[in-house]
């Protein structure tokens, strides 16, 4: 999921040192320079040994930059800082995390780390008896102290075959917290609930009614939120896995599935979006076992399903927003906008899911997002990403000030 947006026209630094997790450097600069960012990499000298500087250098924005002594200017260290809107250390050795503390700077990325006055997030990697080792802790807990902000590593399988705490986060854990720190925290001390997927109502145990979403735009909303500083709980009816940073997860099928979860979850909440697609309708019988073509065809009588979207507005707080989403194939806004009425929600999205850009499962969406304030906009075709945002602009704009 790309953290487009917050990266657009942002210098990163990205600073490398020597462990074996370098490698995974090379995603996490190809991600941020997808994103948009403007990546000017920076390798310890042992950060060679494991990976080359060509490799790094041709996927960031600038040649990889090693010494303090073969620059043009005489200061680089004080440029790079400067110039810096964030500093990544990724892989962050208990080396360079001692050295940081410590206020060493014995190199160009120490001296970076250390003429900056931009955010730096590190990203520890390194052995468990390291991660564990108290003068490691110790260090981590001093530069938390001093504002600096750590994703700490993940269990997992280590270098020599050995399995523990100290694996270098994965690139979409490390990108979404840098997108955190290039973004605006308008939804700071916000819970939003978010729902996506299409549900799936029983014929018999082998067939199912449903549809064609793929919970692609609620994730989206989730991962934009989270980026915002909320917390987030998303329900969904997907296997996929939610975007990093994600509080809690809910795992719904069908539409009794998501009323349920939904009622319990959201009078706590100061944002529900009903992202997800829930069947109308359901039938009122199914079968205990699999339907046979020799049996003729079956009849199949539907009676609608609960109303989830008006019974969370209905019940809704005064200091919450709700938000529907309306998938339309024909006289889109204007059906939209009767459902902003008759839902009693704050704001309906009108999407029209019959266009070839904008329908289920693409990476691309176009909407028209419909405010119980008249404040009507209309958000071109653009990334399921850049619809969020729009999305949850318009959400902020609602919400009461804290």
């Amino acid at each position: 999921m790309t953290a487009e947006g917050a990266f657009v026209g942002r210098r990163v630094v990205l600073v490398v040192s020597g462990g074996i997790a370098a490698y995974k450097a090379v995603e996490l600069c190809r991600r941020m320079v997808d994103a948009g960012a403007h990546v000017v990499p920076v390798m310890t000298e042992d950060a060679s040994r494991f990976i080359g500087e060509v490799t790094l250098s041709a996927l960031a924005s600038e040649p990889v930059q090693t010494s303090l002594w073969t620059e043009a200017s005489p200061i680089p260290h004080t440029r790079l800082g400067q110039d810096a809107d964030l500093i990544v250390v990724a892989p962050a050795t208990a080396r360079i995390i001692a050295a940081y503390t410590a206020g060493s700077s014995d190199g160009l990325a120490t001296a970076t780390l250390l003429a900056t006055r931009a955010p730096v997030l590190v990203c520890p990697a390194m052995h468990t008896e390291m991660w564990e080792h108290p003068a490691v802790q110790d260090n981590l807990a001093v530069l938390r102290r001093r504002g600096v902000h750590i994703v700490d590593p993940a269990e997992g399988r280590l270098a020599g075959g050995d399995v523990g705490a100290g694996r270098l986060a994965e690139p979409e854990v490390i990108v979404a917290a840098a997108e955190k720190l290039l973004t605006p925290q308008d939804l700071s001390g916000r819970r939003v609930l978010i729902t996506a997927g299409g549900t799936s109502e029983a014929i018999d145990p082998v067939r199912v009614i449903t549809n064609r979403s793929t919970g692609a735009q609620g994730y989206a909303l989730a991962a934009d939120a989270v980026a915002r500083g909320a917390e987030v709980i998303v329900v969904t009816t997907v296997a996929t896995p939610v975007p990093p940073g994600v509080s809690e997860v809910v795992c719904a099928t069908t539409a009794d599935d998501i009323h349920r979860e939904v009622g319990a979850l959201a009078s706590g909440c100061d944002v529900v979006v009903m992202a997800a697609a829930v069947a109308d309708f359901r039938p009122v019988d199914v079968a205990g076992h699999k339907m046979k073509k020799r049996d003729g065809i079956p009849t199949i009588t539907l009676e609608p399903t609960v109303d989830v979207l008006a019974e969370v507005a209905a019940t809704s707080a005064p200091h919450q927003v709700v938000v529907g989403f309306a998938a339309e194939t024909d006289n889109v806004v204007d059906n939209a906008r009767a459902k902003l009425e008759s839902k009693g929600c704050d704001i309906m999205v009108a999407n029209d899911v019959a266009g070839t850009d904008t329908g289920f499962g693409g990476q691309t969406n176009a909407v028209t997002i419909l405010s119980r304030t008249g404040a009507d906009c209309e958000v071109p075709l653009g990334t399921k990403r850049a619809i969020a945002r729009a999305v949850l602009d318009a959400v902020v704009a609602l919400l009461p000030p804290r």
